[in-house]
């Protein structure tokens, strides 16, 4: 059984975010249950996931003024760099590695998506911002001034994302 496993708890309610997040949890798990010899590939699949996922976050929140080096975005950064290291090291052995940060990403997911990502989510819902297309609804819902935080509760305490100031 998965370290993690998709359930409505992680659920934004936002579809596409949904969607993307529900295959990261399952490309997760195929990292988890591969032998040695397919772990990098899946892993590998994984990163390439995780890339693609963690663009079309930071697209969303360019599209609806959220600054360039804001938390969550650096986050994404992070993690990524992070991945791509452990895939380094895999491939020259360590394939132990990946499982442990298998195991690691798994408990950051769900943190991750239930701050940073439900605070982006309730953000492009007040804005009316179409993930697909990257059309606002509602463009006098946007903030006045970029968000450099991450649009989470715990980030931007006072203003809720959204409002029209900085948070």
């Amino acid at each position: 059984m998965p370290a993690l496993e998709w359930s409505d708890a992680l659920s934004l309610d936002l579809p596409l975010m949904d969607d993307t997040h529900r295959e990261f949890v399952d490309l997760l798990g195929v990292v988890e249950r591969s032998a040695d010899d397919a772990v990098i590939p899946a892993w590998r699949t994984l990163v390439d996931h995780t890339q693609v996922h963690f663009d079309q976050e930071d697209r969303w929140m360019r599209e609806t003024r959220f600054a360039a080096g804001n938390c969550h975005s650096v986050q994404h950064k992070v993690v990524l760099d992070v991945m791509r290291e452990g895939l380094k090291r895999a491939e020259d052995g360590d394939i132990e590695l990946l499982r442990m940060m298998a195991g690691e990403l798994a408990q950051w997911f769900p943190q991750h998506a239930q701050s940073m990502d439900a605070g982006l989510a309730l953000h492009l819902r007040r804005c009316g911002h179409d993930p697909a297309t990257g059309t606002v609804l509602n463009p006098d819902a946007l903030p006045t001034a970029e968000i450099s935080g991450c649009g989470s509760a715990s980030c931007t305490p006072h203003e809720p994302v959204g409002e029209h100031s900085a948070a």
